[in-house]
């Protein structure tokens, strides 16, 4: 069900080497980007009736307009299962918790006496959000889109998911529904490459956004990287992955179960394991069969994610080199089960969210650990974060300086102006002191 990869006995390559013995799925978003092209371009032109033509081509479903009306969103949050609400509800205070306190606030450096530099924090005017729903329906990426572009202060947030012919050509009701218990009350039926189009452009029923934030398929990703530069874009999010670094102390039902975990989103999301013992691989790959055979989306996702490039039991010397192996990995969600998780964990360098111990599986960070599940994948956790308030905030830098304190340095910036032969910069200067420089103090 599960391949391996032995990387036992031989000393570890570095860097790229590493990686490119490690599994991955395959998902080529420049590829991608020349079938998105032609539907961005056809919203930017033809607008909400492009996106009512998307609808019926992609979701099979003709709407009659695409913006969702104030009352189907109350009837959502009113029908809403109450252990569903109490779940969501719950979900959004903890994420509260947490994004509260990752708030930037101004603050000022005095460089020296009269002169100083203030770095603000302003959040992003607008905001359009996605929520997937092909596959399964994501609730909780609404409630990790939304919590903190609101903790950051956005002003302006619309969310945007796609068109359900089972529903009237709305979004799932429980999207609706979690959209109005966090009281955002601009909601669209778009899906894929046409919502990022049109937050980007804009159209009669939709403002331009600044900014484009949530999880999707390969259109979306592709979407994004289309309107890179126009838009700001948190990430181009491909496969969800797990990697779980563990060693004997490891409990294989835990880790089966894991993997199953994230190999049932989708039958190219990653499952991998790094493990310096063999019995807990052999213990694993035998707890999978009879797991996956009691739970749902065997055939369609569970067992081709399982058994294609992208997911493997990787073998390794020691927790040692296993951390080698994780950081070359980046993983989305990397949980670390080990006789000393927390210390292993405090080494790890690359992971998009890092889950410690046998009780902090993946599923805790996807709805309720307060963390948020919006991560990066693909490797990218190299360089990049997941979302965060920080996400929709922009960092500004006052300068403020006295006569006396430009005195000061001034003769500092004119060299250095000259040295880069910019002597227009340097003359900026010495007009604000008759074209003489000051003498330093």
């Amino acid at each position: 069900m599960i391949s391996r990869i032995d990387l036992r006995g031989d000393a570890l390559p570095e860097g790229p080497a590493l990686r490119d013995l490690l599994p991955r799925a395959d998902f080529d978003v420049q590829a991608a980007l020349e079938k998105v092209r032609p539907i961005c371009e056809a919203v930017h032109h033809r607008g909400d009736a492009a996106l009512i033509d998307f609808a019926e081509k992609f979701d099979g479903v003709r709407l009659e307009q695409v913006r969702v009306p104030a009352e189907a969103l109350a009837k959502a949050l009113e029908e809403l299962d109450p252990a569903v609400r109490a779940a969501l509800e719950e979900s959004i205070r903890r994420a509260r918790l947490v994004h509260r306190e990752q708030r930037r606030t101004t603050h000022t450096t005095q460089v020296v006496p009269g002169g100083s530099v203030t770095e603000k924090w302003v959040p992003v005017e607008r905001v359009g959000l996605y929520a997937p729903g092909g596959r399964s329906v994501y609730p909780s990426s609404v409630v990790m889109n939304v919590v903190p572009a609101q903790e950051a202060g956005v002003e302006s947030i619309a969310l945007a998911s796609p068109a359900q012919a089972e529903f009237d050509g709305l979004p799932h009701p429980t999207i609706l529904a979690a959209c109005a218990l966090l009281g955002v009350d601009e909601v669209y039926a778009a899906g894929g490459a046409t919502a990022v189009a049109m937050f980007a452009y804009g159209t009669e029923s939709c403002p331009p956004a600044n900014m484009v934030t949530g999880p999707g398929n390969i259109w979306v990703a592709a979407a994004k990287r289309y309107f890179t530069g126009k838009i700001g874009i948190d990430a181009e999010a491909g496969p969800t992955e797990i990697a779980i670094l563990a060693d004997d102390t490891a409990d294989p039902v835990h880790v089966a179960s894991d993997l199953i975990s994230q190999a049932e989103h989708d039958p190219l999301a990653a499952a991998v394991l790094v493990t310096d013992s063999v019995a807990l691989a052999d213990a694993v790959e035998k707890e999978l069969e009879p797991q996956v055979a009691a739970t749902k989306h065997i055939e369609d996702r569970i067992r081709p994610a399982l058994a294609g490039r992208q997911s493997a039991i990787v073998l390794v010397d020691g927790v040692d080199e296993g951390l080698r192996v994780v950081d070359a990995y980046g993983a989305e969600h990397l949980e670390i089960q080990t006789a000393d998780a927390a210390g292993v964990a405090d080494r790890v360098r690359n992971a998009g969210a890092i889950f410690i111990g046998p009780w902090a599986p993946v599923s805790l960070g996807d709805y309720a650990a307060g963390s948020n599940h919006v991560l990066p994948t693909g490797g990218c956790a190299c360089h990049s974060s997941g979302l965060s308030v920080q996400s929709f905030l922009r960092g500004i830098h006052i300068v403020d300086y006295t006569k006396d304190a430009l005195a000061e340095v001034a003769h500092h910036v004119v060299t250095l102006a000259e040295a880069e032969d910019l002597p227009a910069h340097g003359a900026a200067v010495k007009a604000r002191f008759g074209w003489k420089v000051p003498e330093s103090k």
